[in-house]
């Protein structure tokens, strides 16, 4: 017990006044200020996740909703606030960091399990309550869970499209991205975007169930299908977007000012026609989604990357559901060109690497590396190869 009182580095909620690192964020003006809204929202509890309306597993600060709430900057959690309580679930990887950034507003919760955060609502929240979720943030097997876990408890389930922490947030929230969108250089490509649409077109065709359109919400497989490249999210070379393929016409949500004139004009050079990709606005989906979904139409999605927000306005019997949409697994399967250039970028890296463990093999003796100097140096000398667009995530750098 010594030990640990001892420890300064993580909060103490037991003493009085409360013990907080410096670390910890003062999250009380935050959480009075969204109880306010849920109040004016008519929500007894509101569930907060931590990943983005494209179930991205990397997210931009704008979609860092749960770290601002919180102060908690791990990559997994789930948060509810209640009018009295609030609470973090996360996995074990994070429980001393959730301790050292939480104040002592937040319980946290050493599980993840959606059960468990069911049991701990119908506990903080009475019969009659309404817990509150942005319909844009859960995939539809997550909300699947949620509903499942307050079944029949009295209790309702109600999805609010207006974001509660988004509005709180206001003008402190950081913008929306702004880099240009740009196409891949050709040498990079291994088909055509046109070959690719004709291929899913054809998958369309022969499927038994004969779909009309398909969906794509994961933000790779839009990038993927126009071979398009952005900066959007950190570590991941992807744009906001959302594309609906149908065997006439290609839609492509996205903030066109943003595409770079040869992406734009690639895309548009088959206009009119089939092969035309129309640019709307990124917030439009949903609105075109449903006036399409009115039709005598068969919807082809991925339920792994389907928010239930555009899940929600397809009609059951026009939805063809798998795990992946058909696009995640053609991207999946890389052709011989692909194969040929992922080998020569793992050769080009391998050379990056090799330069690291000698100058390692010098430095580490006369003392002068440690972790971060480390990380940074193998940095520098990936982004001295050729064609380096940055790592796919920070530098994992320790020894001992």
């Amino acid at each position: 017990a010594q030990a640990a009182s001892a420890r300064t580095d993580i909060r103490d909620c037991s003493t009085d006044p409360p013990y907080l690192p410096p670390t910890a964020t003062n999250t009380t003006a935050r959480l009075a200020a969204l109880r306010g809204t849920m109040r004016a929202h008519s929500v007894d509890a509101y569930i907060v996740p931590s990943t983005d309306a494209h179930m991205s597993e990397y997210i931009a600060e704008r979609d860092a909703r749960l770290g601002w709430l919180t102060g908690f900057t791990g990559s997994a959690g789930t948060v509810v606030v209640t009018k009295d309580k609030a609470a973090l679930w996360t996995d074990s990887r994070y429980w001393t960091q959730a301790e050292r950034q939480l104040d002592c507003n937040w319980e946290l919760q050493r599980t993840t399990w959606i059960e468990s955060i069911g049991l701990w609502i119908l506990e903080a929240v009475p019969v009659g309550g309404n817990i509150s979720l942005d319909p844009f943030l859960f995939s539809i097997d997550t909300w699947n869970s949620y509903s499942r876990a307050l079944h029949g408890s009295g209790r309702t389930l109600l999805p609010i499209e207006t974001n509660l922490v988004d509005q709180v947030w206001g003008d402190q929230r950081p913008p929306p991205a702004s880099n240009e969108i740009y196409s891949l250089p050709a040498a990079f490509i291994g088909s055509s975007w046109q070959e690719k649409v004709a291929g899913i077109r054809q998958q369309m065709e022969q499927h038994v169930r004969r779909p009309t359109a398909v969906l794509l919400s994961g933000l790779e497989e839009t990038a993927w299908l126009f071979n398009l490249r952005g900066d959007d999210i950190p570590y991941n070379p992807v744009f906001y977007s959302y594309t609906l393929l149908t065997n006439t016409s290609i839609s492509l949500f996205v903030d066109k000012l943003r595409l770079s004139a040869a992406a734009r004009q690639s895309l548009q050079a088959g206009c009119p026609g089939p092969l035309c990709v129309e640019l709307q606005d990124y917030g439009q989906a949903r609105a075109h989604l449903r006036r399409y979904a009115q039709g005598n139409v068969t919807i082809w999605l991925g339920s792994e990357y389907t928010t239930y927000g555009l899940y929600g306005v397809i009609p059951q019997e026009k939805l063809l559901e798998d795990s992946y949409s058909p696009v995640m697994l053609a991207k999946a399967v890389k052709n011989t060109k692909e194969q040929e250039l992922l080998r020569a970028a793992h050769v080009r890296d391998a050379v990056a690497v090799i330069q690291y463990l000698l100058w390692l093999e010098k430095m580490v003796p006369q003392g002068q590396v440690d972790e971060f100097s480390g990380a940074e140096h193998i940095d520098g000398l990936r982004r001295a190869q050729e064609y380096s667009r940055g790592p796919s995530f920070q530098s994992i750098s320790a020894s001992g």
